[in-house]
């Protein structure tokens, strides 16, 4: 299950919440109580593996990505 984040609309508080795939819930403030809370795009980090010799490196050999 993803964990989805919540902004309040009343006091801005963000609270994260592990459910279910396109669940259709609202969920209370934690701070405020208020129920007027509206779900927002969050980003996410992947991290990789041990990198394979058939992948490409960075020319530079110092990525900022690894």
């Amino acid at each position: 299950m993803p964990f989805y984040e919540y902004r309040c609309r009343q006091c801005g508080h963000l609270t994260t919440f592990l459910e279910k795939l396109n669940a259709e819930r609202t969920h209370p403030c934690e701070k405020c109580g208020s129920t007027d809370t509206g779900k927002i795009f969050s980003a996410f980090a992947v991290k990789a593996g041990k990198s394979s010799s058939s992948m490409s490196s960075c020319p530079t050999g110092t990525c900022p990505l690894s």
